[in-house]
């Protein structure tokens, strides 16, 4: 009996993970960095500009944003991301309100855990195009947010000299 135990708890983890368990999270296409949204983006931005200093950050498990009077970034964790028709809709962990503290430019003001929108535990993201993003409905982002570019060097990555 316990051979037998031990072959199906063997049997069990040889097996490989199913095809739901390797797929990537819905929101997998937002990763990285993101620029624009409190300010229009015209024309092409610098990788370096927009790396220095993003708005949003998309990770699996975390959204950053910025803020205009803070210095650190508002971080959600993402507690279920789903995708829909026109892009994904984000719920995360609710958050009680921050001390109320000073801020970049001395106001006592609390951090903002939203983005503006109805509910702050709530984003839905509108995909306009591979690089292009909009919050509908969300105050603090009246503008579209734009995919920070590559930053490595055309040509690929950069070789090393033989002596």
């Amino acid at each position: 009996m316990r051979r037998l135990r031990r072959v199906v708890i063997a049997t069990l983890f040889a097996a490989p993970l199913s095809a739901a368990a390797q797929a990537l999270p819905p929101h997998a296409w937002l990763f990285g960095s993101w620029t624009g949204g409190f300010f229009p983006v015209e024309g092409r931005i610098a990788p370096a500009a927009c790396l220095a200093q993003p708005v949003m950050i998309f990770t699996k498990d975390v959204v950053l944003r910025a803020t205009l009077t803070s210095q650190t970034y508002v971080q959600r964790i993402v507690e279920t991301a789903r995708a829909s028709a026109t892009g994904v809709e984000f719920r995360f962990t609710s958050v009680p309100p921050p001390p109320a503290g000073s801020d970049l430019l001395g106001l006592n003001t609390q951090s903002p855990t939203g983005f503006g929108c109805e509910n702050p535990d709530v984003l839905h993201v509108v995909r306009s195009s591979n690089h292009e993003i909009i919050f509908q409905g969300c105050n603090d982002f009246p503008y579209p947010l734009i995919r920070c570019p590559n930053a490595a060097p055309e040509g690929g990555e950069a070789r090393a000299s033989r002596r």
